[in-house]
């Protein structure tokens, strides 16, 4: 079993109450990742859910959840020949922490028409790009393979950019195949977009997080781009598109989160 199977299991209490732990496997300065989070909700929903097709799921983050026991309770929302919709509740130490919604769809759905109107954004090849090291406290970049385009790298020596744009390569470490929690995964695990035009900020907590499931990749990389195009009163949205290595779209993401220089 790989390492983010065993962080994702579950223990149901009932058909809609499950327990399960927050492992420090996949973190951020030592806060558990937001994507590794929204995949604990969504594994609960997916219990419950009668389809599992390219689901939409959006999170609201109420309160920091730490590593440690938690418990996930599920609710049907709405029933239909098409669709699943339903409501997950992440609660620890005796509160509620995170609350999700998820719709999910039927495999019977045609899908009658494929059409990009912009192809996926020009990525360096994976030679050139620069892998996020292993860092003290960021354990989600020690089971992450993360491969940052040249272009979006010179925040690191302090040549800022204009444009606040994050993109490149991903992939589990240990080749564990991406699935639709793989993708939620990877849809949170690169370094901010702002970054690259503010340096290094203190931190950039989520508040709602939405990714919106289209395919299950065919390659083992990922390749991702994500820009912020407005900071305002202490606010950013992130914008995200994850591709295969196909150049078929995967999944598209928004993420509104704090603006914070100090902690």
């Amino acid at each position: 079993m790989h390492q983010f199977d065993r962080d994702l299991q579950l223990h149901a209490e009932t058909d809609r109450l499950f327990s399960g732990k927050i492992s420090d496997n996949w973190s951020i300065n030592a806060v558990p990742d937001g994507g590794y989070l929204m995949t604990i909700l969504t594994r609960a929903m997916m219990f419950v859910s009668d389809m599992q097709s390219t689901p939409i799921i959006t999170a609201n983050y109420l309160r920091r959840c730490e590593p440690g026991a938690v418990r996930v309770s599920v609710e049907k929302l709405a029933v239909s020949r098409q669709f699943n919709r339903l409501q997950a509740t992440l609660h620890q130490n005796g509160e509620k922490k995170i609350r999700a919604f998820g719709t999910f769809a039927s495999e019977k759905n045609e899908c009658v028409l494929e059409s990009y109107a912009k192809p996926a954004a020009a990525f360096a090849p994976l030679k050139d790009c620069l892998p996020v090291p292993e860092l003290p406290k960021y354990s989600l970049f020690g089971n992450m393979d993360i491969r940052l385009d040249p272009s979006c790298t010179g925040w690191l020596s302090g040549d800022l950019s204009k444009q606040s744009e994050m993109r490149g390569h991903i992939k589990f470490k240990d080749d564990r195949p991406v699935d639709v929690l793989g993708i939620l995964l990877a849809a949170d695990s690169f370094p901010p977009a702002v970054m690259t035009s503010q340096g290094m900020v203190a931190w950039v907590p989520t508040l709602e997080f939405s990714v919106n499931i289209r395919h299950i990749p065919q390659t083992m990389w990922l390749k991702c781009v994500f820009r912020t195009r407005f900071i305002t009163c202490g606010l950013l949205e992130e914008d995200g598109e994850i591709w295969d290595e196909n150049d078929q779209l995967i999944a598209i993401s928004r993420q509104i989160a704090q603006y914070r220089t100090t902690t």
